[in-house]
């Protein structure tokens, strides 16, 4: 059943695969004929759709397989989290796409999807037993509400994201605050992908470099690098021949395997971004621009605050009222400033600062498409960094 579970997230992953390529198709304008020869309209976008809808289907599929074969909610670690929130993502979407039919939002979100997927599959896929903390009822009631409201909110990010690159100009010399903030956002993405491409390659040679250190609590432990290590754990000795020497050696409050595995990220990405504007002579941005001539500025600004308004009160809930109950439970105590701790209150008041902010429409547009992104860089930064780099209470993912 392992495998069964497994083999339906990759299925999931070619279905959203091939909704992009249905809406890019439906955005760049090709249609149907009829016998006569006569156009009858754009129905590119309805086989996204279909393509989505399967794709969420099959992923849903993956996820109760998976809960049966391990006994628990699969959420517990970082493969399971991200895997979740990519179907909680790609759920939401799905909903907001039957009410707005935007083909250009499919064409944004569902590369997002598998990028998460793909990223994802990076960590290990092994079902393990749960730690003591976590056997509760309450991780799966904190975890997966926590996780819908956080796919919600990331639809708000994909329309933000539109409207900024259908309304700022990425065409003029110069770079602007505006320009500036688009290509950081294009450079994070492309990370992602060098990230999974070289995490892969370096998988595919059997990479492992072996350290004998002190951990936190200063006792002798081992740690297993995965990537060339930049980054060393602290009093680290290297126990595998034939690996190169860290560059540094990190404090025992620092994850250093996973530091390293964040520097490889946005290292191999800074290099890939600059290949891609070194052969086109362009801002990402730009390339893409194109496509969303034909998008209407005011609807995707909707979409992305109806995510929100959405999403947040279901974050809320998951993220801190259902997750003090569970601190409570694990660990004796309703709140203990653990990092994941005050970046989840971060994200709450962050959204709910965006929400009051909505209510004067000066804020309506381009200021709410940024506000949109941010919110959703606020939620990558608790998910991969300081889950990866910031050891605490939640460092078990």
């Amino acid at each position: 059943m392992e495998q069964l579970s497994m083999n339906l997230l990759g299925t999931a992953f070619f279905l959203f695969l091939a909704a992009t390529i249905f809406y890019a198709v439906s955005v760049t304008g090709r249609k149907w004929r009829d016998k006569e020869g006569r156009m009858t309209g754009n129905n590119w976008g309805k086989l996204g759709y279909l393509s989505s809808i399967l794709g969420v289907a099959a992923a849903l599929g993956y996820f109760f397989t998976r809960w049966a074969y391990a006994g628990f909610a699969p959420v517990s670690n970082m493969f399971e989290y991200t895997a979740f929130f990519a179907i909680t993502l790609s759920l939401a979407f799905v909903i907001l796409y039957g009410i707005y039919r935007v083909n250009v939002l499919g064409l944004i979100t569902m590369p997002i999807v598998m990028l998460m997927i793909a990223y994802a599959s990076v960590f290990s896929t092994d079902v393990e037993p749960l730690q003591p903390s976590l056997q509760s009822h309450w991780l799966e009631i904190h975890v997966i509400t926590t996780a819908i409201g956080q796919g919600i909110l990331a639809v708000s990010f994909g329309a933000g994201l539109i409207y900024l690159l259908r309304t700022i100009d990425l065409k003029r010399k110069g770079m602007t605050k505006r320009t500036f903030g688009v290509e950081f956002i294009m450079y994070t993405l492309i990370s992602v992908l060098a990230f999974v491409l070289v995490t892969n390659i370096f998988g595919a040679f059997d990479y492992e470099a072996n350290f004998a250190y002190i951990n936190e609590e200063g006792e002798p432990a081992e740690k297993l690098y995965e990537l060339p290590p930049l980054f060393g754990p602290n009093e680290g000795e290297l126990l595998t021949e034939e690996r190169m020497q860290p560059w540094f050696e990190m404090p025992d409050w620092i994850v250093s395997d996973d530091l390293n595995t964040v520097v490889w990220a946005f290292g191999t990405g800074l290099i890939l971004y600059g290949l891609v504007r070194l052969f086109t002579r362009r801002r990402v941005g730009a390339l893409l621009q194109p496509l969303f001539k034909s998008v209407k500025p005011h609807t995707v600004d909707e979409i992305s605050y109806r995510a929100i308004a959405i999403g947040f009160p279901v974050f809320a809930l998951g993220g801190l009222i259902f997750a003090m109950i569970y601190a409570q439970i694990a660990w004796t105590r309703f709140w203990g400033w653990d990092p994941k701790e005050v970046w989840a209150l971060v994200t709450f008041l962050f959204y709910a600062a965006y929400l009051h902010l909505r209510l004067n429409r000066s804020w309506h547009g381009e200021p709410s498409a940024w506000l949109a992104v941010i919110g959703f860089a606020i939620i990558i930064f608790n998910l991969i960094f300081v889950n990866l780099v910031i050891a605490g209470l939640h460092s078990y993912a």
